[in-house]
């Protein structure tokens, strides 16, 4: 067992999209929490603790997927990609270093929640913040680690739509404006959709193997055409909700949008490409490609509406 076998079961090319809902989050509330004194002092300090937070619980799920895919018989020793399954790391040493790090991200949000809330009296909220935090944590234990995870019944998409949508980029607008506004819901549908997508590019490229294990995923469940129309779904959804948030409900409050613009084309690329893939080894190429554009994405949004970086 070496660091590096570590760092290869963190799957380090997924946490940039991880962080995308907070990226997003930070986005559309800068503007709220510039208007009060103490959310402005505090912003990127409960900024930076939240993305350190979320970037823990990618791992942590990451690290749970590589343990309970060889718990559950989806991965055997020919998976030289998984340390589990190839014997890098065994199954003990993989199940004490996910307990650790569960512990390590709850321990992250409630700093978060210390930081953001420690002197606005408020209580309801911040506990309401905390349950769905624990919440994010037994989700991203039992993905596919664990009895009858979720991730093989064909339910992983509605939940990282949900902790990487509606959940991630809400739960961080509210951390740092200590306020709700229903139309943030529109902008996490384009973060959840953009991270399904992933998912979804993952299982087309898996679902033989997943369909051999008994992983009954939405791609085994309805079949490689069916899953092909419903990443075309995803994108269509997901960015007709972000230029619906920028364009129609707060216009002229976000800079940047032609190179958003050009980044939605590069999007629409990849679905014309995905439609003519027959091969499952087509797949894999894209989960980067599509990964890292939509981070990019969200840290234009966040540099363009902080200021950081010029219209």
């Amino acid at each position: 067992m070496a660091l590096k076998d570590w760092i290869e079961a963190s799957r380090l090319r997924t946490l940039p999209l991880a962080a995308s809902c907070v990226l997003v989050g930070a986005a559309v509330s800068h503007r709220r929490a510039q208007g009060i004194d103490l959310l402005q002092d505090q912003f990127w300090t409960v900024f930076s603790v939240i993305l350190v937070t979320v970037i823990l619980l990618q791992i942590l799920s990451n690290w749970a997927n590589d343990w309970g895919d060889f718990e559950n018989g989806a991965d055997d020793a020919s998976r030289t990609d998984r340390a589990v399954a190839s014997g890098r790391i065994s199954p003990g040493e993989m199940k004490k270093a996910i307990v650790v790090l569960a512990v390590l991200c709850l321990l992250s949000g409630l700093l978060s929640l210390f930081l953001a809330f420690q002197a606005s009296g408020l209580f309801s909220l911040p506990l309401l913040l905390l349950l769905i935090g624990i919440g994010a944590i037994v989700a991203a234990f039992r993905y596919t680690a664990g009895k009858n995870p979720y991730g093989y019944k064909g339910y992983g998409d509605a939940m990282v739509f949900l902790f990487f949508g509606w959940i991630g980029v809400g739960g961080t607008a509210v951390l740092l404006a200590h306020e709700w506004d229903m139309t943030w819901l529109l902008p996490g549908t384009w973060s959840g959709a953009m991270c399904v997508a992933v998912l979804n590019l993952n299982n087309m490229r898996d679902h033989v193997t997943d369909a051999d294990a008994g992983k009954q995923t939405l791609v085994v469940r309805n079949g490689l055409l069916w899953a092909k129309r419903y990443h075309t779904a995803l994108f269509v959804i997901g960015w007709m909700s972000w230029w619906v948030f920028a364009l129609v409900l707060n216009p002229g409050d976000w800079r940047g949008m032609g190179w958003i613009a050009i980044l939605n084309a590069v999007h629409v690329a990849h679905i014309f490409r995905v439609m003519r893939f027959k091969n499952t080894s087509d797949f894999d190429p894209e989960l980067k490609r599509i990964a890292l554009s939509s981070a990019v994405v969200a840290l234009f949004l966040l540099m363009a509406q902080t200021g950081i970086t010029a219209q």
